[in-house]
């Protein structure tokens, strides 16, 4: 089953979000800031990021340019940001910042729904094809 990589500075969500996570058969890894989160990134090769914006010591938006642009193996990890920062506005931060597009592959606003973050946790793992969940169900 996949490993993903809950990047948030409040512990509750990380909790919530990892127990739902958890409930479903992810492995779970977590980082409470954007440095944290490069150094699991880079020790644990998860197959997907959940990235808050809002970080202490790295922000969210510090993470993908660095992760984007290190030309690492792990630079090409799907990412799908959590935040409470509107969608337009992150985007449009992100551009004015870098020069380019926020290169996230999905973007939930808080707060979040556990349906429809499981449901982009797949859609994010099979556009990289780390979904294993056929294989769990297909014996049915």
């Amino acid at each position: 089953m996949a490993k993903i990589l809950i990047v948030d500075d409040d512990p509750d969500i990380r909790m919530a979000i990892g127990s739902v996570l958890r409930s479903r058969g992810y492995g779970v890894v977590e980082a409470s800031d954007g440095e944290e989160a490069l150094a699991r990134l880079r020790g644990e090769k998860p197959d997907l990021m959940l990235l808050d914006l809002m970080l202490p010591k790295k922000d969210g938006f510090a993470v993908v340019k660095e992760l984007r642009n290190s030309g690492e193996d792990c630079s090409d990890i799907p990412i799908l940001v959590v935040s409470s920062i509107r969608e337009e506005a992150s985007h449009r931060r992100y551009e004015l910042e870098v020069g380019h597009k926020l290169n996230v592959e999905e973007y939930i606003e808080k707060p979040i729904e556990p349906f429809v973050l499981l449901e982009r946790v797949a859609r994010c793992l099979s556009k990289g094809g780390k979904d294993e969940r056929e294989d769990q169900y297909s014996g049915h």
